[in-house]
């Protein structure tokens, strides 16, 4: 039987088709794995906390030990916006795929000083010095890799699936944390609390290290994004800049600063801090408190892709906004209740349900800045608005949660994350539906390349 000229281009085109959707798989599987690892070190700092605060920051007052070492994760999120600036014009100029090298290379460089940094009883105060400069460059990387990632990805994924595949970069960042406290709960099984307090907190750091090389290498290999490659060879393609930026772009930018201010504060408010309030203000242990973290992390992980699924077929607005609404209403009572809970059972469903609450903004935040902006000014556009905020509220969320405590206001913090929240929920408002793809659908880029 013969074949129509129809039916032989049809069958021409379907191994191209499909070769072209694996090429597409494998990259975004790469990026994700990388972004795994970037975030499995920026999070180990947090996790082991507890453990390596006294080998920095001598004192006979646990929450005095954690507020030193919380200023100092604080001070590290202030080299973000810079982070953000430098290597988001670097993606948009060399490429996505060189940004996300040049993160990773200085997150691992970062991991290796903080394990091989002796403590303060060696070299006296060279050591938090040291810890600070380490926790510099993983606050520059990870402000370059928030924007290299979430471009990468949401430029990657076919149309209609972008929702869902950027949801990855939450996975994966879930993944990277989640992964920390794993580790420090396979050493607190193996080493004892004197171990873990001598030297046992050092490993991680090191693994880090070691993983972040072989990350370097798979996304030296990693394939570039066609919308990068259309804008890149434009002759009349724009400059991307800061100045650019907020001249060209201000609505776009603000939307941003806006919407991450609470979604940021609450995601490290229900994650890294929870940690941390679960043993100084609920009174579990640390093995026990980092159970239940562990536990309701990982649920919270597997909800990333449903909820951008979700928001594929109903629309990003609708997950944020049920988010805003959830957030600022129930963040007190969670909280307030957390205080007196006695049952572990009952904490991990009360963490539960904030990290839940959360999802409706970390599964797509990513690809909601992505489609705001243009691909010659994108992963600047994604990047630097985010870090600003996430510097003023992410990275300050412990700090501030341990002073309130300490003068003794702490739940001053549960109200300062639902009115961040409100803030935000504001902005979901207002701001359009990307869902049909935004500036992203302008960029020219084939879907099917």
């Amino acid at each position: 039987m013969g074949f129509t000229t129809q039916q032989r281009s049809t069958a021409d085109h379907a191994p191209i088709a499909a070769a072209t959707a694996d090429r597409r798989l494998r990259s975004i599987i790469g990026g994700s794995l990388g972004n795994l690892v970037e975030w499995y070190d920026w999070y180990v700092y947090s996790a082991f906390t507890l453990y390596f605060a006294p080998v920095f920051f001598p004192s006979d007052d646990s929450t005095a030990q954690l507020l030193s070492a919380a200023a100092i994760f604080a001070v590290g999120f202030l080299m973000r916006p810079l982070g953000a600036w430098i290597m988001g014009i670097y993606a948009d100029r060399h490429g996505r795929k060189a940004g996300l090298a040049l993160s990773v290379a200085l997150m691992g460089g970062g991991s290796a000083l903080i394990a091989m940094t002796p403590g303060h009883a060696t070299i006296g105060n060279a050591a938090p010095l040291l810890l600070l400069l380490a926790r510099l460059m993983q606050g520059l990387s990870v402000g370059g890799e928030y924007g290299a990632s979430a471009t990468y990805l949401s430029e990657m994924a076919r149309p209609g699936l972008r929702g869902f595949f950027s949801s990855f970069q939450y996975v994966t960042l879930i993944a990277g944390q989640l992964l920390a406290l794993c580790v420090l709960l396979l050493l607190q099984d193996v080493l004892t609390e004197a171990q873990l307090e001598a030297w046992g907190w050092r490993i991680p750091f090191a693994v880090g290290a070691v993983m972040a090389v072989g990350v370097y290498v798979l996304r030296r290999r990693l394939q570039e994004t066609a919308a990068f490659q259309n804008s890149a060879a434009r002759a009349d393609r724009p400059r991307s800049a800061a100045l650019a930026l907020f001249r060209h772009h201000p609505r776009a930018a603000l939307t941003v600063f806006v919407m991450t201010a609470g979604g940021t504060l609450a995601f490290y408010a229900y994650s890294t801090y929870m940690q941390k309030f679960l043993v100084n203000s609920a009174g579990f242990g640390r093995q026990t408190a980092t159970a239940i973290m562990a536990s309701a992390l990982f649920l919270y992980m597997l909800a990333q892709p449903l909820a951008g699924g979700l928001s594929d077929r109903i629309g990003r607005k609708p997950l944020l906004i049920l988010f805003g609404i959830g957030g600022a209403l129930l963040t007190v009572p969670i909280f307030t209740r957390l205080e007196h809970v006695t049952s572990s059972f009952e904490a991990f469903l009360l963490v539960l349900a904030g990290l839940l609450l959360v999802t409706g903004y970390t599964s797509i935040n990513a690809v909601v800045k992505a489609e705001m902006f243009p691909a010659h000014i994108r992963a600047l556009g994604v990047a630097l608005p985010y870090a600003l905020a996430n510097t003023l509220f992410g990275g300050t969320a412990e700090y501030v949660a341990l002073w309130l405590k300490r003068e003794g206001l702490e739940n001053g913090f549960y109200w300062y994350v639902s009115a961040l929240i409100a803030l935000s929920l504001i902005a979901y408002f207002l701001m359009p539906e990307t869902r049909a793809g935004g500036q992203m659908a302008a960029d020219g880029a084939d879907p099917e390349r």
